[in-house]
């Protein structure tokens, strides 16, 4: 099973796609997956105590 960031989840659940979204939305969208991204690879940093941030999250959750 792909792994699926909180962004994704929440898209996917209320609106099917984010085709379905305003373009007003869509820019939301866009800068919370900035942030959601940005958190993932504080944390992925801190946790491994190198500087993986980056690399986990591109691993992980950077599928498009």
């Amino acid at each position: 099973m792909k792994e699926q960031t909180a962004v994704e989840w929440l898209i996917k659940d209320y609106f099917g796609s984010e085709e379905n979204c305003s373009p007003l939305f869509r820019n939301k969208i866009k800068q919370a997956r900035e942030m959601e991204k940005q958190q993932i690879i504080d944390a992925a940093t801190w946790g491994f105590n190198t500087s993986s941030g980056d690399k986990y999250y591109n691993e992980t959750f950077n599928n498009k």
